[in-house]
């Protein structure tokens, strides 16, 4: 049975080599290798960060926030980055990393959720709208990709939001 829980540093390896996976796909991220583990550290919200761990404790996925701007007014929007290992795929866990992210960002007080997912990545965009996330539009060649079956192609990116219903309402 897969839970979910917050991620600390102690997961740092198994995160990043689930990031790994998803870049080598090309179609999770303009990022052509994982950071190393502080630079990660740095460029997420404190909280919420989560990851799904199996019936055998390994880690199957994780779920974090990075700010969108540092000016005040931006201070409850956060940007999702949800990646699944390999293994896990199509079982669901990517799912309750989503729905727990979008849970625990609302107990932060974040107000919006938003994300860029590359156009070809339907599995993601189909996830995001089952967890409430509306497609705004799609930034048309927003990059040059670098690395994966795609290198050398300008991308389309699908732009969706969450907006909470619970945190920022006032």
């Amino acid at each position: 049975m897969t839970t979910v829980r917050p991620m600390t540093a102690a997961d740092a390896s198994a995160v990043l080599a689930i990031y790994a996976e998803g870049i080598a796909t090309g179609h999770a991220t303009f990022e052509s290798a994982a950071p190393d583990w502080g630079h990660f550290d740095d460029s997420k919200l404190a909280a919420p960060r989560l990851v799904a761990v199996d019936g055998e404790g390994a880690i199957a996925g994780w779920a974090a926030l990075s700010p969108v701007s540092s000016r005040c007014v931006y201070g409850g929007v956060g940007e999702v980055s949800v990646y699944v290992s390999k293994a896990a795929r199509g079982q669901g866990v990517g799912r309750m990393l989503l729905s727990g992210l979008v849970e625990a960002s609302e107990a932060e007080g974040l107000w919006t959720l938003t994300a860029g997912i590359f156009a070809e990545n339907t599995a993601s965009i189909r996830l995001h709208t089952q967890c409430g996330f509306e497609r705004l539009g799609v930034r048309r060649g927003l990059g040059k990709m670098g690395h994966g079956p795609m290198a050398g192609r300008w991308r389309d990116v699908v732009q969706m939001e969450r907006r909470s219903t619970v945190a920022g309402i006032d």
